[in-house]
Formats: C-alpha cells, sequence, structure tokens
C-alpha cells in the first residue's frame, strides 16, 4: 500500500504536507512512503508494523527527531546510510527487523556507529560509553547499491571517495584549525593534486598522514555532547594502546630473561 497525500493529511489533520511535524501510520500495511520526500518538515513519526523496506525516502526530513520503524520488512543495516543526514534524530526504534539479525549486541554497536547521534534506540537510553565502543567494534554502514553513482573519476576513485577524501580538505582551513590547536602547519606540497601521477602512487600513504587533519577539521561541526563522545572514544582507544604497549614491553623482558638463561 502507498501511502498518498490524502492519507496523511486526513490522519494528521493538516492542510499541506509542510505543516505536518507529526504523523502515526502504526499498522496501515504501507510499503511505499516516498510521500516523505515531500515532508521535510517532519518531526515525530511512527511506522511500526509495516511492510516498509526502504528509508531512502526519509533522507530529506532534516527535522525528524523521533522515528519508529519496529516490525517492518527493513532488509539490511545499509538503509541506514539514509538517515546520516538526520542530524536531529535522537530517538530511533528499529527492532523486529530482518536487518537486525540474531546477534542484538553486535546489531545494536554498528547502528550506534552509524548514528552516534541517537540517545535512545529500540527503547534503550544510549550511554556516551556505548557509543564510544560502537566507534571501534561496530561495523560501518555502507550505502545501498544504486544509491550513488558508482562511476570512476580520472584518478580511479569513484565521486563519493573524492569527495570525501582527506585530501581535497582546502590546505588554509587546514592549517588554521593546526594553528589554533598549536600544531605546525602543512607545506603545500602536502596538498599536491589527487590527479597528478605522484600523488596517485602515494594515495594510500597520504591518506594516512592527512587523517587527524580531516579529524580536527571535523570536530569543529560537534557540538558538546557529541565532543564528550569522541573524548570518552580517544580515552578508551589510548587506553588499549597502553595495554597493548605494556604487553609488548612484557613480553620483551621474558623473551630477553629466557635468552640470558640459555
Amino acid at each position: 500500500m502507498k501511502l498518498t497525500r490524502k492519507l496523511v493529511l486526513a490522519k494528521a489533520k493538516a492542510s499541506d504536507l509542510e505543516s505536518v511535524k507529526k504523523l502515526n501510520c502504526w499498522g496501515c500495511s504501507l510499503t511505499d512512503i516516498s510521500i516523505f520526500s515531500q515532508m521535510p518538515n517532519i518531526e515525530v513519526l511512527t511506522l511500526s508494523v509495516n511492510s516498509i523496506s526502504s528509508l531512502s525516502p526519509l533522507a530529506g526530513c532534516l527535522n525528524l527527531n523521533e522515528l519508529y520503524l519496529r516490525r517492518n520488512m527493513i532488509p539490511s543495516l545499509s538503509e541506514l546510510s539514509h538517515l546520516r543526514p538526520l542530524t536531529r534524530l535522537k530517538v530511533l526504534w528499529l527492532a523486529e527487523n530482518p536487518c537486525c539479525g540474531p546477534e542484538t549486541s553486535q546489531y545494536r554497536l554498528t547502528v550506534l556507529r552509524c548514528l552516534p547521534r541517537l540517545q535512545k534506540l529500540d527503547n534503550q537510553v544510549v550511554t556516551e560509553d556505548e557509543i564510544a565502543l560502537a566507534l571501534m567494534d561496530g561495523e560501518e554502514v555502507t550505502t545501498p547499491p544504486g544509491s550513488n553513482r558508482n562511476q570512476l573519476s580520472t584518478n580511479g576513485q569513484t565521486d563519493a571517495e573524492t569527495e570525501n577524501d582527506p585530501l581535497n580538505y582546502n590546505m588554509e582551513e587546514t592549517n588554521k584549525i593546526r594553528e589554533e590547536l598549536g600544531m605546525k602547519p602543512l607545506s603545500r606540497d602536502k596538498f599536491s593534486s589527487p590527479s597528478s601521477p605522484s600523488t596517485r602512487e602515494n594515495i594510500p600513504s597520504m591518506r594516512k598522514t592527512h587523517t587527524l587533519d580531516a579529524v580536527l577539521l571535523l570536530l569543529r561541526d560537534l557540538d558538546e555532547d557529541e565532543l564528550h563522545i569522541v573524548h570518552t572514544a580517544t580515552k578508551n582507544r589510548l587506553q588499549t594502546y597502553t595495554l597493548d604497549s605494556q604487553t609488548l614491553q612484557d613480553s620483551q623482558q621474558t623473551q630477553k630473561t629466557t635468552d640470558l638463561q640459555h
């Protein structure tokens, strides 16, 4: 069943789609929700107990704050990529969909890695520590096939890769951030054209070099709560490195002692 303009206006008791902010379509046997591409101001949306399989029509609902999708037919967590632009989304109920799978803990970490701004998932409060763990152990959610163009550009990367590549960040912008944080500015040769032969040969190492700069640039877009999440994730990662380093040192010391004994 397709959700139509007439049905939306009747349920919301509204005169036009743009004025609809709350909508409850629980148990309406819906399969087609393309109407939401015309509803940018929706804030609270209940679509539980339907037969919805794609979330792409929701990508433009930038004011969406609460989304209830329990017991639908969403096949893969890759559909969550359509919700990434929804920076105001705080509550999501996705349980009892095929995409959830049998491993509840891994499913939860994957959802939170994709949507780290969530405050409640499947009626359970999301903690700061849980987000930090998800950023490290959650699986990466990929965009569903056909959602983006996959044509290769002249340097062998897809358009999406080129657009999101840290190599494409503006040099002046990067150095301004580094200066504010007391870091040395990067020289112009670090920002070689991605299309040049020398740059193409060194893309893997250059990506690693610029990862820090990309992170610094993105930090300024985060609010206080999101910065706390990054802080917790960083602290946990540092603890892991410290433990690994100590384990390595102990192993080396044990090996030296064994060698001396022999």
